[in-house]
Protein backbone atom coordinates (compact mmCIF):
# COMPACT_ATOMS: atom_id res chain seq x y z
CA UNK A 1 0.00 0.00 0.00
CA UNK A 2 1.86 3.10 -1.30
CA UNK A 3 0.54 6.74 0.13
CA UNK A 4 -1.42 8.97 -2.45
CA UNK A 5 -0.25 12.06 -3.58
CA UNK A 6 -1.23 15.22 -1.76
CA UNK A 7 -1.49 18.80 -2.51
CA UNK A 8 0.90 21.61 -1.29
CA UNK A 9 -1.48 22.73 1.66
CA UNK A 10 -1.48 18.63 2.88
CA UNK A 11 1.90 18.91 2.84
CA UNK A 12 2.70 21.83 4.62
CA UNK A 13 0.06 20.55 6.97
CA UNK A 14 1.84 17.44 7.74
CA UNK A 15 4.41 19.02 8.18
CA UNK A 16 3.11 21.56 10.60
CA UNK A 17 1.53 18.27 12.61
CA UNK A 18 5.45 17.12 12.63
CA UNK A 19 6.99 20.20 13.89
CA UNK A 20 4.18 20.40 16.73
CA UNK A 21 4.90 17.56 17.63
CA UNK A 22 8.58 18.12 18.20
CA UNK A 23 7.81 21.50 19.79
CA UNK A 24 5.87 19.77 22.57
CA UNK A 25 6.80 20.50 26.15
CA UNK A 26 10.25 18.16 26.81
CA UNK A 27 10.66 16.71 30.19
CA UNK A 28 13.47 17.38 32.15
CA UNK A 29 16.28 15.35 34.31
CA UNK A 30 14.19 16.70 37.55
CA UNK A 31 10.86 16.31 36.65
CA UNK A 32 11.09 12.95 35.55
CA UNK A 33 13.64 12.21 39.03
CA UNK A 34 10.23 13.20 41.05
CA UNK A 35 8.06 10.56 38.62
CA UNK A 36 10.68 7.76 39.48
CA UNK A 37 10.64 8.60 43.42
CA UNK A 38 7.34 9.69 44.06
CA UNK A 39 5.59 7.25 46.12
CA UNK A 40 3.06 4.92 45.00
CA UNK A 41 -0.45 3.68 46.01
CA UNK A 42 -2.03 0.53 45.53
CA UNK A 43 -4.56 0.64 42.43
CA UNK A 44 -7.12 -1.70 41.30
CA UNK A 45 -6.80 -4.02 44.57
CA UNK A 46 -10.21 -5.40 44.16
CA UNK A 47 -8.97 -7.58 40.33
CA UNK A 48 -5.70 -8.53 42.93
CA UNK A 49 -7.70 -9.86 45.41
CA UNK A 50 -10.06 -11.81 43.02
CA UNK A 51 -7.29 -12.84 40.62
CA UNK A 52 -5.05 -14.41 43.95
CA UNK A 53 -8.86 -16.22 45.03
CA UNK A 54 -8.81 -17.57 41.69
CA UNK A 55 -5.60 -18.60 41.68
CA UNK A 56 -5.78 -20.56 44.67
CA UNK A 57 -8.74 -22.37 43.49
CA UNK A 58 -7.06 -23.32 39.95
CA UNK A 59 -4.03 -24.60 41.87
CA UNK A 60 -6.41 -26.81 44.06
CA UNK A 61 -8.72 -28.39 41.21
CA UNK A 62 -5.61 -29.27 38.93
CA UNK A 63 -3.54 -30.92 42.14
CA UNK A 64 -6.99 -32.76 42.79
CA UNK A 65 -7.30 -33.87 38.93
CA UNK A 66 -3.80 -35.14 38.51
CA UNK A 67 -3.23 -36.76 41.99
CA UNK A 68 -6.48 -38.93 40.98
CA UNK A 69 -5.06 -40.95 38.52
CA UNK A 70 -1.31 -40.90 39.60
CA UNK A 71 -0.51 -44.23 39.95
CA UNK A 72 -3.80 -45.55 40.89
CA UNK A 73 -7.09 -45.16 38.92
CA UNK A 74 -9.20 -42.85 40.77
CA UNK A 75 -7.20 -42.63 43.38
CA UNK A 76 -9.34 -39.98 45.49
CA UNK A 77 -13.01 -41.66 44.44
CA UNK A 78 -14.02 -38.71 42.43
CA UNK A 79 -15.48 -40.37 39.01
CA UNK A 80 -18.29 -41.29 40.58
CA UNK A 81 -19.19 -37.19 40.67
CA UNK A 82 -18.17 -37.16 36.86
CA UNK A 83 -20.63 -39.71 35.56
CA UNK A 84 -22.15 -38.29 32.74
CA UNK A 85 -19.58 -35.66 31.54
CA UNK A 86 -16.15 -38.11 31.31
CA UNK A 87 -15.68 -41.71 29.74
CA UNK A 88 -13.51 -42.50 33.34
CA UNK A 89 -11.34 -44.58 31.84
CA UNK A 90 -8.36 -46.04 33.76
CA UNK A 91 -5.46 -44.56 32.40
CA UNK A 92 -2.69 -42.99 34.51
CA UNK A 93 -1.73 -39.31 34.96
CA UNK A 94 2.11 -40.49 34.33
CA UNK A 95 1.31 -41.92 31.25
CA UNK A 96 0.57 -38.49 29.65
CA UNK A 97 2.83 -35.95 31.53
CA UNK A 98 6.41 -36.32 29.99
CA UNK A 99 4.75 -35.72 26.68
CA UNK A 100 4.04 -32.55 28.54
CA UNK A 101 7.41 -32.40 30.15
CA UNK A 102 8.94 -32.40 27.02
CA UNK A 103 6.65 -29.81 25.53
CA UNK A 104 7.84 -27.55 28.27
CA UNK A 105 11.45 -28.21 27.83
CA UNK A 106 11.30 -27.56 24.17
CA UNK A 107 9.47 -24.24 24.57
CA UNK A 108 11.59 -22.96 27.65
CA UNK A 109 14.44 -24.00 24.92
CA UNK A 110 13.62 -21.82 21.94
CA UNK A 111 12.43 -18.82 24.25
CA UNK A 112 16.10 -19.00 25.81
CA UNK A 113 17.65 -19.29 22.47
CA UNK A 114 15.45 -16.25 20.90
CA UNK A 115 16.80 -14.43 23.94
CA UNK A 116 20.41 -15.24 23.30
CA UNK A 117 19.98 -14.46 19.80
CA UNK A 118 17.90 -11.46 20.48
CA UNK A 119 21.35 -8.66 19.97
CA UNK A 120 23.12 -10.47 17.06
CA UNK A 121 20.52 -11.42 14.22
CA UNK A 122 17.24 -10.21 15.35
CA UNK A 123 16.43 -9.03 12.14
CA UNK A 124 17.43 -12.69 10.34
CA UNK A 125 15.14 -14.21 12.97
CA UNK A 126 12.10 -12.01 12.27
CA UNK A 127 12.76 -12.68 8.35
CA UNK A 128 12.79 -16.45 9.17
CA UNK A 129 9.78 -16.49 11.06
CA UNK A 130 8.06 -14.36 8.37
CA UNK A 131 8.85 -16.22 5.43
CA UNK A 132 9.20 -19.77 6.66
CA UNK A 133 5.95 -19.95 8.45
CA UNK A 134 3.55 -20.13 5.59
CA UNK A 135 5.63 -23.23 4.44
CA UNK A 136 5.94 -24.88 8.24
CA UNK A 137 2.07 -24.74 8.39
CA UNK A 138 2.20 -26.22 4.15
CA UNK A 139 3.94 -28.96 5.85
CA UNK A 140 2.05 -29.86 9.32
CA UNK A 141 -1.27 -29.36 7.37
CA UNK A 142 0.04 -32.56 4.51
CA UNK A 143 1.25 -34.65 7.91
CA UNK A 144 -2.27 -34.21 9.67
CA UNK A 145 -4.00 -35.31 6.08
CA UNK A 146 -1.34 -38.30 6.39
CA UNK A 147 -2.44 -38.95 9.75
CA UNK A 148 -5.99 -39.43 8.77
CA UNK A 149 -6.76 -35.65 10.85
CA UNK A 150 -8.88 -34.35 8.05
CA UNK A 151 -9.99 -31.68 10.24
CA UNK A 152 -6.62 -30.39 11.48
CA UNK A 153 -5.44 -30.61 7.80
CA UNK A 154 -7.93 -28.08 6.98
CA UNK A 155 -7.64 -25.89 9.75
CA UNK A 156 -3.65 -25.76 8.83
CA UNK A 157 -4.20 -25.23 5.61
CA UNK A 158 -6.59 -22.51 6.02
CA UNK A 159 -3.65 -21.02 8.82
CA UNK A 160 -0.69 -21.20 5.71
CA UNK A 161 -3.28 -19.55 2.95
CA UNK A 162 -4.25 -16.89 5.44
CA UNK A 163 -0.50 -16.48 6.62
CA UNK A 164 0.85 -16.06 3.02
CA UNK A 165 -2.10 -13.17 2.10
CA UNK A 166 -1.00 -11.45 5.39
CA UNK A 167 2.40 -11.02 4.14
CA UNK A 168 1.51 -10.31 0.99
CA UNK A 169 -1.09 -7.48 2.14
CA UNK A 170 1.48 -5.99 4.58
CA UNK A 171 4.96 -6.28 2.62
CA UNK A 172 5.44 -2.54 1.92
CA UNK A 173 5.26 -1.89 5.39
CA UNK A 174 7.51 -4.64 6.78
CA UNK A 175 10.69 -2.40 5.98
CA UNK A 176 10.14 0.15 8.71
CA UNK A 177 8.80 -2.81 10.92
CA UNK A 178 12.04 -4.23 10.95
CA UNK A 179 13.53 -1.33 11.56
CA UNK A 180 11.80 -0.27 14.93
CA UNK A 181 12.06 -4.00 15.75
CA UNK A 182 15.85 -4.18 15.27
CA UNK A 183 15.83 -1.05 17.70
CA UNK A 184 14.05 -2.26 19.91
CA UNK A 185 16.53 -5.42 20.02
CA UNK A 186 18.85 -3.23 20.44
CA UNK A 187 17.44 -1.45 23.55
CA UNK A 188 16.81 -4.59 25.06
CA UNK A 189 20.02 -6.19 24.64
CA UNK A 190 21.83 -3.03 26.45
CA UNK A 191 19.70 -3.84 29.60
CA UNK A 192 21.45 -7.40 30.52
CA UNK A 193 19.18 -7.07 33.65
CA UNK A 194 15.94 -7.17 31.97
CA UNK A 195 17.17 -10.42 30.40
CA UNK A 196 17.59 -12.00 33.41
CA UNK A 197 14.02 -11.03 34.67
CA UNK A 198 12.49 -12.88 31.37
CA UNK A 199 14.70 -15.64 32.26
CA UNK A 200 13.07 -15.54 35.56
CA UNK A 201 9.83 -15.35 34.25
CA UNK A 202 10.25 -18.02 31.89
CA UNK A 203 10.98 -20.30 34.65
CA UNK A 204 7.84 -19.05 36.46
CA UNK A 205 5.40 -20.14 33.65
CA UNK A 206 7.32 -23.19 33.09
CA UNK A 207 6.55 -23.94 36.78
CA UNK A 208 2.70 -23.19 35.98
CA UNK A 209 2.64 -25.21 33.21
CA UNK A 210 3.74 -28.32 35.04
CA UNK A 211 0.91 -28.20 37.61
CA UNK A 212 -1.47 -27.47 34.83
CA UNK A 213 -0.08 -30.50 32.41
CA UNK A 214 -0.09 -32.31 35.72
CA UNK A 215 -3.81 -31.73 36.01
CA UNK A 216 -4.53 -31.87 32.28
CA UNK A 217 -2.61 -35.22 31.80
CA UNK A 218 -5.22 -36.60 34.67
CA UNK A 219 -8.06 -35.43 32.78
CA UNK A 220 -6.56 -36.73 28.98
CA UNK A 221 -6.06 -40.17 31.31
CA UNK A 222 -9.47 -40.16 32.41
CA UNK A 223 -12.00 -38.95 29.97
CA UNK A 224 -10.56 -39.01 26.82
CA UNK A 225 -11.87 -41.13 24.17
CA UNK A 226 -14.65 -41.22 21.16
CA UNK A 227 -17.07 -38.92 22.61
CA UNK A 228 -14.00 -35.77 21.87
CA UNK A 229 -13.76 -34.63 25.26
CA UNK A 230 -10.08 -34.00 25.03
CA UNK A 231 -11.07 -31.07 22.62
CA UNK A 232 -11.99 -29.40 26.08
CA UNK A 233 -7.91 -29.03 26.62
CA UNK A 234 -7.27 -27.87 23.54
CA UNK A 235 -9.85 -24.87 24.01
CA UNK A 236 -8.20 -24.51 27.30
CA UNK A 237 -4.77 -23.63 25.81
CA UNK A 238 -5.95 -21.77 22.68
CA UNK A 239 -7.56 -19.36 24.93
CA UNK A 240 -5.06 -19.20 27.19
CA UNK A 241 -2.24 -18.43 24.39
CA UNK A 242 -4.67 -16.34 22.41
CA UNK A 243 -4.78 -13.72 25.78
CA UNK A 244 -1.76 -13.86 26.67
CA UNK A 245 -0.25 -12.82 23.47
CA UNK A 246 -2.86 -10.95 21.66
CA UNK A 247 -2.35 -7.64 23.64
CA UNK A 248 0.63 -7.26 21.91
CA UNK A 249 -0.90 -8.53 18.61
CA UNK A 250 -1.36 -5.80 15.73
CA UNK A 251 -4.95 -5.16 15.22
CA UNK A 252 -4.70 -6.35 11.21
CA UNK A 253 -3.09 -9.48 12.45
CA UNK A 254 -4.70 -12.12 10.17
CA UNK A 255 -3.61 -15.54 11.79
CA UNK A 256 -5.99 -15.12 14.85
CA UNK A 257 -8.37 -15.81 12.35
CA UNK A 258 -6.70 -19.50 12.94
CA UNK A 259 -7.68 -19.28 16.69
CA UNK A 260 -11.57 -18.28 15.90
CA UNK A 261 -11.58 -21.18 13.06
CA UNK A 262 -10.88 -23.56 16.31
CA UNK A 263 -12.90 -21.98 18.11
CA UNK A 264 -15.79 -21.72 15.79
CA UNK A 265 -15.25 -25.93 14.76
CA UNK A 266 -15.38 -26.70 18.39
CA UNK A 267 -18.33 -28.23 20.06
CA UNK A 268 -20.80 -25.38 21.89
CA UNK A 269 -21.29 -27.96 25.32
CA UNK A 270 -18.18 -27.34 27.39
CA UNK A 271 -18.86 -28.57 31.46
CA UNK A 272 -19.19 -25.56 33.28
CA UNK A 273 -15.92 -26.63 35.32
CA UNK A 274 -13.79 -26.41 32.28
CA UNK A 275 -15.48 -23.08 31.49
CA UNK A 276 -14.18 -21.94 34.79
CA UNK A 277 -10.37 -23.71 34.13
CA UNK A 278 -9.94 -22.17 30.88
CA UNK A 279 -10.87 -18.64 32.03
CA UNK A 280 -8.69 -19.24 34.71
CA UNK A 281 -5.72 -20.10 32.89
CA UNK A 282 -5.69 -17.40 30.15
CA UNK A 283 -6.17 -14.91 32.67
CA UNK A 284 -3.01 -16.26 34.36
CA UNK A 285 -0.99 -16.48 31.51
CA UNK A 286 -1.97 -12.78 30.44
CA UNK A 287 -0.76 -11.82 34.16
CA UNK A 288 2.37 -13.30 33.94
CA UNK A 289 2.92 -11.95 30.21
CA UNK A 290 1.81 -8.20 31.32
CA UNK A 291 4.30 -8.15 34.56
CA UNK A 292 7.08 -8.17 32.08
CA UNK A 293 5.81 -5.65 30.18
CA UNK A 294 5.44 -3.57 33.10
CA UNK A 295 9.35 -4.21 33.91
CA UNK A 296 10.64 -3.54 30.67
CA UNK A 297 8.55 -0.92 29.86
CA UNK A 298 9.52 0.88 32.84
CA UNK A 299 13.21 0.11 32.59
CA UNK A 300 13.09 1.46 28.93
CA UNK A 301 11.39 4.62 29.96
CA UNK A 302 14.13 5.60 32.39
CA UNK A 303 16.54 4.69 30.15
CA UNK A 304 15.32 6.87 27.32
CA UNK A 305 14.37 9.95 29.78
CA UNK A 306 17.69 9.39 31.52
CA UNK A 307 19.75 9.35 28.02
CA UNK A 308 21.01 6.27 28.93
CA UNK A 309 21.49 3.81 31.93
CA UNK A 310 25.27 5.06 32.90
CA UNK A 311 23.64 8.63 33.59
CA UNK A 312 24.32 10.24 36.89
CA UNK A 313 20.41 11.12 37.10
CA UNK A 314 19.65 7.76 36.51
CA UNK A 315 17.44 7.18 39.56
CA UNK A 316 19.60 3.89 41.77
CA UNK A 317 18.80 0.12 41.92
CA UNK A 318 15.83 1.17 38.80
CA UNK A 319 15.27 -2.48 37.68
CA UNK A 320 14.34 -3.42 41.42
CA UNK A 321 12.23 -0.47 41.84
CA UNK A 322 10.34 -1.54 38.48
CA UNK A 323 9.95 -4.82 39.69
CA UNK A 324 8.46 -3.80 43.14
CA UNK A 325 6.11 -1.92 41.46
CA UNK A 326 4.89 -4.44 38.94
CA UNK A 327 5.15 -7.39 41.87
CA UNK A 328 2.60 -4.76 44.44
CA UNK A 329 0.97 -1.20 43.90
CA UNK A 330 0.44 -1.86 40.29
CA UNK A 331 -0.12 -5.95 40.19
CA UNK A 332 -3.91 -5.20 40.43
CA UNK A 333 -3.95 -2.98 37.36
CA UNK A 334 -1.96 -5.45 35.50
CA UNK A 335 -4.58 -8.29 36.63
CA UNK A 336 -7.62 -5.96 35.25
CA UNK A 337 -5.91 -4.96 32.22
CA UNK A 338 -4.88 -8.69 31.14
CA UNK A 339 -8.48 -9.81 31.75
CA UNK A 340 -9.97 -7.55 29.11
CA UNK A 341 -7.69 -6.02 27.15
CA UNK A 342 -7.56 -8.73 24.34
CA UNK A 343 -11.30 -9.26 24.09
CA UNK A 344 -11.30 -5.54 23.39
CA UNK A 345 -8.53 -5.23 20.80
CA UNK A 346 -9.48 -8.78 18.95
CA UNK A 347 -12.99 -7.54 18.76
CA UNK A 348 -12.15 -4.02 17.42
CA UNK A 349 -9.90 -6.40 14.66
CA UNK A 350 -12.89 -8.15 13.43
CA UNK A 351 -14.88 -4.87 13.35
CA UNK A 352 -12.50 -3.18 11.32
CA UNK A 353 -12.00 -6.55 8.93
CA UNK A 354 -15.86 -6.21 8.03
CA UNK A 355 -16.03 -2.46 7.72
CA UNK A 356 -13.26 -2.97 5.07
CA UNK A 357 -15.35 -5.33 3.58
CA UNK A 358 -18.95 -3.59 3.36
CA UNK A 359 -18.38 -1.39 0.11
CA UNK A 360 -21.25 0.76 -0.39
CA UNK A 361 -24.14 -0.38 1.43
CA UNK A 362 -25.06 2.47 3.53
CA UNK A 363 -27.07 0.70 5.85
CA UNK A 364 -25.16 -1.89 7.07
CA UNK A 365 -21.88 0.60 6.54
CA UNK A 366 -24.19 2.52 9.14
CA UNK A 367 -24.77 -0.19 11.91
CA UNK A 368 -21.24 -1.25 12.02
CA UNK A 369 -20.02 2.00 12.12
CA UNK A 370 -21.82 2.54 15.20
CA UNK A 371 -20.40 -0.48 16.72
CA UNK A 372 -17.18 0.71 15.81
CA UNK A 373 -17.15 3.61 17.65
CA UNK A 374 -18.52 2.00 20.40
CA UNK A 375 -15.18 -0.10 20.49
CA UNK A 376 -12.84 2.63 19.60
CA UNK A 377 -14.51 4.36 22.83
CA UNK A 378 -13.81 1.09 24.90
CA UNK A 379 -10.50 1.06 23.19
CA UNK A 380 -9.87 4.24 25.47
CA UNK A 381 -9.96 2.55 28.21
CA UNK A 382 -8.89 -0.88 27.81
CA UNK A 383 -4.97 -0.95 25.55
CA UNK A 384 -1.45 -2.22 25.50
CA UNK A 385 0.29 1.11 26.01
CA UNK A 386 -1.38 1.21 29.35
CA UNK A 387 0.93 -0.59 30.82
CA UNK A 388 4.19 1.83 30.00
CA UNK A 389 1.79 4.62 31.83
CA UNK A 390 1.62 1.77 34.38
CA UNK A 391 5.36 1.32 34.84
CA UNK A 392 5.98 5.13 34.78
CA UNK A 393 3.81 6.70 36.69
CA UNK A 394 1.89 4.28 38.60
CA UNK A 395 -1.56 5.04 37.48
CA UNK A 396 -4.82 2.88 37.64
CA UNK A 397 -5.19 0.82 34.46
CA UNK A 398 -8.01 3.03 33.00
CA UNK A 399 -6.83 6.11 33.84
CA UNK A 400 -3.36 4.64 32.19
CA UNK A 401 -4.94 3.09 29.17
CA UNK A 402 -7.55 6.86 28.35
CA UNK A 403 -4.03 9.28 28.97
CA UNK A 404 -1.80 6.71 26.49
CA UNK A 405 -4.35 6.58 23.66
CA UNK A 406 -5.36 10.65 23.72
CA UNK A 407 -1.69 11.53 23.61
CA UNK A 408 -1.49 9.34 20.32
CA UNK A 409 -4.25 10.30 19.12
CA UNK A 410 -3.36 14.26 19.79
CA UNK A 411 -0.18 14.36 18.56
CA UNK A 412 -0.80 11.90 15.52
CA UNK A 413 1.66 9.08 16.57
CA UNK A 414 -1.31 6.81 16.51
CA UNK A 415 -1.20 7.05 12.67
CA UNK A 416 2.48 5.73 13.13
CA UNK A 417 1.16 3.16 15.55
CA UNK A 418 -1.29 1.34 12.87
CA UNK A 419 1.06 1.42 10.22
CA UNK A 420 3.55 -0.49 12.49
CA UNK A 421 2.77 -4.14 12.35
CA UNK A 422 5.66 -5.12 14.62
CA UNK A 423 3.49 -7.17 17.05
CA UNK A 424 2.02 -8.89 13.92
CA UNK A 425 5.24 -9.97 13.15
CA UNK A 426 6.46 -11.32 16.98
CA UNK A 427 3.13 -13.22 16.47
CA UNK A 428 4.73 -15.08 13.98
CA UNK A 429 7.76 -16.06 15.64
CA UNK A 430 5.79 -17.02 18.39
CA UNK A 431 3.64 -19.28 16.65
CA UNK A 432 6.56 -21.13 14.90
CA UNK A 433 7.85 -21.79 18.24
CA UNK A 434 4.85 -23.38 19.37
CA UNK A 435 4.82 -25.62 15.38
CA UNK A 436 8.06 -26.80 16.64
CA UNK A 437 7.31 -27.65 20.10
CA UNK A 438 4.19 -29.58 19.08
CA UNK A 439 5.50 -31.47 16.67
CA UNK A 440 8.43 -32.61 18.88
CA UNK A 441 5.44 -33.76 21.37
CA UNK A 442 3.65 -34.97 18.57
CA UNK A 443 6.13 -37.20 16.80
CA UNK A 444 7.05 -38.96 20.82
CA UNK A 445 3.26 -39.70 20.83
CA UNK A 446 2.78 -41.14 17.49
CA UNK A 447 5.55 -43.79 18.15
CA UNK A 448 3.55 -45.03 21.27
CA UNK A 449 -0.24 -43.94 20.33
CA UNK A 450 -1.40 -43.12 16.90
CA UNK A 451 -4.68 -42.45 17.95
CA UNK A 452 -3.28 -39.23 20.45
CA UNK A 453 -1.02 -37.52 18.29
CA UNK A 454 -3.39 -34.20 17.54
CA UNK A 455 -4.67 -34.22 21.34
CA UNK A 456 -1.45 -34.08 22.92
CA UNK A 457 0.38 -32.16 19.72
CA UNK A 458 -1.98 -29.41 20.09
CA UNK A 459 -1.44 -29.04 23.54
CA UNK A 460 2.28 -29.40 23.36
CA UNK A 461 1.56 -26.30 20.57
CA UNK A 462 0.19 -24.29 22.67
CA UNK A 463 2.33 -24.84 25.24
CA UNK A 464 5.53 -23.62 23.61
CA UNK A 465 3.42 -20.44 22.39
CA UNK A 466 3.38 -19.35 25.44
CA UNK A 467 7.21 -20.09 26.40
CA UNK A 468 8.09 -18.29 23.49
CA UNK A 469 5.88 -15.40 23.75
CA UNK A 470 7.06 -14.44 27.01
CA UNK A 471 10.40 -14.07 25.20
CA UNK A 472 8.77 -11.90 22.30
CA UNK A 473 6.75 -9.68 25.35
CA UNK A 474 10.72 -8.41 25.74
CA UNK A 475 10.95 -6.63 22.50
CA UNK A 476 7.35 -5.56 22.16
CA UNK A 477 7.50 -3.75 25.55
CA UNK A 478 10.50 -1.79 24.31
CA UNK A 479 7.96 -1.44 21.31
CA UNK A 480 5.77 0.24 23.00
CA UNK A 481 7.79 2.30 25.11
CA UNK A 482 9.23 3.80 22.43
CA UNK A 483 6.39 5.09 21.12
CA UNK A 484 4.78 6.77 24.14
CA UNK A 485 8.40 8.13 24.41
CA UNK A 486 7.93 9.62 21.01
CA UNK A 487 4.61 11.17 21.68
CA UNK A 488 5.56 12.69 24.70
CA UNK A 489 8.83 14.27 23.77
CA UNK A 490 10.21 13.39 20.70
CA UNK A 491 13.52 14.54 21.59
CA UNK A 492 14.51 11.72 23.87
CA UNK A 493 14.73 9.70 20.56
CA UNK A 494 16.88 12.17 19.41
CA UNK A 495 19.06 11.71 21.70
CA UNK A 496 19.06 7.95 22.02
CA UNK A 497 19.09 7.49 18.26
CA UNK A 498 19.32 10.72 15.88
CA UNK A 499 19.40 8.41 12.56
CA UNK A 500 16.25 6.54 13.99
CA UNK A 501 14.34 9.99 15.45
CA UNK A 502 14.69 11.29 11.47
CA UNK A 503 13.64 7.79 9.88
CA UNK A 504 10.61 7.44 12.35
CA UNK A 505 9.68 11.48 11.49
CA UNK A 506 9.89 10.54 8.21
CA UNK A 507 7.46 8.23 8.20
CA UNK A 508 4.62 9.49 10.17
CA UNK A 509 4.85 12.64 8.08
CA UNK A 510 4.49 10.10 4.76
CA UNK A 511 1.48 8.90 6.58
CA UNK A 512 -0.39 11.73 8.02
CA UNK A 513 -0.24 12.95 4.54
CA UNK A 514 -1.76 9.49 3.01
CA UNK A 515 -4.33 10.51 5.73
CA UNK A 516 -5.06 13.50 4.74
CA UNK A 517 -5.58 12.69 1.00
CA UNK A 518 -7.88 10.01 1.87
CA UNK A 519 -10.26 12.08 4.62
CA UNK A 520 -10.22 14.44 1.28
CA UNK A 521 -11.24 11.58 -1.00
CA UNK A 522 -14.07 10.69 1.69
CA UNK A 523 -15.01 14.33 1.79
CA UNK A 524 -14.99 14.27 -1.90
CA UNK A 525 -17.16 11.24 -2.68
CA UNK A 526 -19.78 12.07 0.09
CA UNK A 527 -19.99 15.74 -1.26
CA UNK A 528 -20.60 14.05 -4.91
CA UNK A 529 -23.18 11.37 -3.56
CA UNK A 530 -25.05 14.67 -1.91
CA UNK A 531 -24.85 16.43 -5.44
CA UNK A 532 -26.40 13.34 -6.93
CA UNK A 533 -29.27 12.53 -5.04
CA UNK A 534 -30.08 16.48 -5.26
CA UNK A 535 -30.27 15.74 -9.05
CA UNK A 536 -32.13 12.91 -8.87
CA UNK A 537 -34.63 14.08 -6.31
CA UNK A 538 -35.83 17.75 -8.73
Amino acid sequence: MSDSPSSSTSDSSSMASVHQTVRRSQRNTDSSQVVASESRHWRDVFWLGIFIIHLAGLGFVLAVLGINRFKISDRLNIDRYTQGLWENSHGLTETYWPKYALAGGVGTILGWIWLLLLGSHVNQMMKVSVHILTTYLAVISVLCFWCNQFFWGVAFAIAAALQFLYVMSVIDRLPFTMLVLQKAAKMVWSLPEVMRVAYAFMLVMLLWMALWSFGAAGVVASSMGDGGRWWLLVVSWKVLYFISICHYCNENCSKLVLEHVLLVLTPDMLPSMMQVLSVSLFWTGAVLCNTVHVIVSGMVFLVLIHDGRESSSMPPKPLMKSLQYALTTSLGSICYGSLFTAAIRTLRWEIRGVRSKIGKNECLLCCVDFLFNLVETLVRFFNKYAYVQIAVYGKGFNRSARDAWELFQSTGVEALVAYDCSGAVLLMGTLLGGLITGTCAGVWTYIQWKDRVIMVGSTAMLMGMVLVGIAMVVVESAVTSMYICYAEDPLLIHRWDAEFFNQISETLHQRLQYRSARAREVLTHNQLDGHIQETLSV
